[in-house]
Formats: structure tokens, sequence, C-alpha cells
């Protein structure tokens, strides 16, 4: 490009120096991106051997420091092993794993990764937002996801979330399920501030529960897949997590207008109506996890802490540094 005329000779020289040292900074810049992006594609990826399977018990979890899936196991060091893929939420079950992974860059996107029990990618798809919960049904045949619109959380007045189910039978994909037509006090209800998140499937893979907000107030909503359709069975549920034998859900409970840890963690009956918080008294933001028929663990205050179920005992962190607990695969 040619130098205006009147420009100075010493002018001229920082200006060729400065042109050459934007350029060079340009170049080293590519190079370190192109360098980041292939440590990035192996590191991402499940360490050969690393596999979700194991006994009774077995508990993996997001590991904090690394960002990886990791088999939570007091006689390694540390107390686990962090060798799965990089995930911001991740959730197990019936030989399928989920993992959600926040992509760089605005507007905020992210990956769903589908993964086998050897924790091989199967599917990956590009969907808009922030990861903040993912399901899979006792199968692994189901698959639930939702991802924050915005930056909001759960705790302020006014968000947006997208849930997706995907049927891996058929390959079917539900990119949003707002549009699913909801009972709500035993009227059609139809509102455009409705927002879904959470789902937990039943065993037939058919019948759902997940939360709705709508004028200010959550809902614990019962779904059918087969139906499609929804209806709201009570008020000021969230996060809910249906029990192995398909009788209780584990879900939040919000106690608190106020900002600070709002929620408590509560069962419900299924069958009576009848609901009890359990020994965690901090506020729970999570979707909690059964990991038998007694127990629940979730994550806290940058941990994931188990407590029982029943409403008895004492909360007990089960991994410091770790989120999004889930079990070994199993069939």
């Amino acid at each position: 490009m040619p130098l205006p005329t009147g420009v100075s000779t010493r002018a001229r020289v920082w200006i060729v120096v400065l042109a050459l040292l934007l350029l060079g900074g340009g170049a080293t810049a590519y190079t370190l991106r192109a360098a980041a992006g292939r440590e990035d594609a192996t590191t991402r990826t499940a360490d050969p051997g690393f596999a979700l399977t194991g006994g009774p018990g077995t508990l993996y979890a997001r590991d904090t420091a690394t960002g990886r899936v990791a088999r939570l196991d007091p006689a390694a060091t540390g107390g686990r092993t962090a060798g799965g893929p990089a995930c911001d939420r991740f959730h197990a079950a019936g030989g399928t794993a989920l993992c959600l992974r926040r992509r760089p860059g605005v507007p905020a996107r992210s990956y769903v990764i589908v993964l086998d029990r050897q924790l091989r990618e199967v599917r990956r798809m590009a969907l808009p937002g922030i990861p903040s919960r993912a399901r899979v049904s006792a199968s692994g045949n189901m698959l639930a996801w939702t991802m924050f619109a915005t930056g909001d959380s759960y705790a302020r007045s006014s968000f947006s979330t997208r849930t997706s189910i995907l049927d891996l039978r058929t390959g079917y994909l539900i990119k949003n399920i707002e549009q699913i037509p909801l009972t709500l006090g035993g009227h059609r209800y139809h509102a455009p501030d409705v927002n879904y998140w959470g789902v937990s499937f039943a065993a037939d893979d058919n019948r759902f529960y997940a939360t709705v907000s709508t004028g200010g107030r959550t809902h614990l909503v019962e779904g059918d897949m087969a139906a499609w359709s929804a209806r709201a069975l009570r008020e000021n549920v969230e996060c809910p997590s249906l029990s192995p034998d398909g009788t209780r859900l584990a879900f939040k409970k919000r106690v608190s207008d106020g900002p600070r840890e709002p929620w408590r963690l509560y069962v419900y009956d299924l069958a009576t109506g009848r609901e009890h918080p359990v020994a965690e008294r901090r506020g729970i933001d999570d979707q909690a996890l059964w990991t038998d028929g007694r127990t629940l663990a979730y994550g806290y205050g940058g941990g994931v802490w188990s407590v029982p179920a029943d409403g008895t005992g004492t909360p007990r962190e089960l991994a410091a540094g770790a989120s999004s607990p889930t079990g070994a695969v199993t069939d």
C-alpha cells in the first residue's frame, strides 16, 4: 500500500516496522491457535482403555481441574482417574453417555456429543447455548439436555432455556420441547414465557418428568412422548430426578426468594403426593442423581456430595473439585 505524500522518512520507517510487527503477531497468533486446536483435539477424547464400566456403586464425575470425566477411585492419586472426554455436563446410562461441551466464541455455542460405553463418539451436534442439564434414560435410548439461551442462571427472574430430546432408536431430534401441548390447571395452556428444563425419563422411554416455568412460577410436568402431551402435576418443583423404581422424584424446591441459596433438596412420593426434605440443608442448584434406591448424589460448592433420600443421616462429600456425578454404564 503506497504511503501518503508528505510523510517523513523516519515516519515511513516506523510505519513499515509497525506493519511487520502486526503481520508477525497475526501469524504467531494463528500458529498458537492452530497448535491449541491440535492439542484440544487430543485431550478432549477419552484415553485408551478408559470406559464407563464397573461394579455397582462405581461413580464417575467431571473433574474440575482438567474438565475431563473421571472415575472416582479412593485408591488413585487425588482420589480419581481423569481419563474421560472433556465435558461441561455429563450423564450416562444403559450403554450410552451424553457429553455437553461449550465451544469458544460469541454467541454461545456448544457441542452435544453422544458416546458409547467405551466413550467412543457416535454422534455430534452443534447447537446454540450454554450447557445446563444432561440426562440419559435407563435404557440408553433417550437423551435430553437443556441449554441456557443466554448467560443467565436459574436464580434470576428472567432467562431462556432450550430443552431437546433425542431418540437414538429412530434418530429423531426434538430441538425444543416448548411446543408440546401443555395442560395446566386442567386446561390447555399457552404463553410466550414457557420454559422447560431438567428432564428425567421413566423406564418405558415414553413417560418423562420435567420442570416448566411460566408466569413467574415453576411446575412439575409429566410428559408423554407417544401422545406428545404434557400436564402439570404440582408447583414449585425444579430439576426432577426419577428414582430407579419409578416411585419417587428428587427435586429442588424454592424456599427463599433471595438470590443466596434459594433451594432445598426434597423427595416427592408420586403415589401419595407427600414430600420431605433430605438432610442436606444447603441450597442445592443441581439435578440430583439416584446412585441407588436409597441415596442421592449432587454437586455443591465445587464438589460432589451424597445424602440419604429418606431424610435421615448427614451429607457426605464424595469428591472435591468435581461435578456432574453419574454411575457406571450397565445394560
